[in-house]
């Protein structure tokens, strides 16, 4: 599969990976693809988290050499709906 941005976040722990994914999807356009490269232990929870509550699209993830790697396309922004 092929993708539009790529972030390394390796050796950034939570919350780092997953902020640094938010801000660079926010200036990417509808439908395009961030590939997230972590080594996060805690991104296998974050990562799928942040894109349910934020529209995104979790494409695949899974490892490979002692990372965590990503593919997120970006989705519609969520609207909170009032309480």
């Amino acid at each position: 599969m092929n993708w539009d941005q790529e972030i390394d976040a390796t050796g950034l722990l939570c919350p780092l990976p997953v902020l640094k994914a938010r801000k660079r999807l926010k200036g990417m356009g509808m439908g395009e693809v961030l590939r997230l490269i972590t080594t996060d232990p805690a991104a296998v929870v974050d990562v799928p988290h942040f894109c349910a509550e934020a529209g995104h699209e979790l494409i695949s993830s899974g490892g490979e050499g002692g990372t965590q790697i990503y593919l997120i396309r970006r989705g519609q922004p969520v609207i909170p709906n009032p309480a």
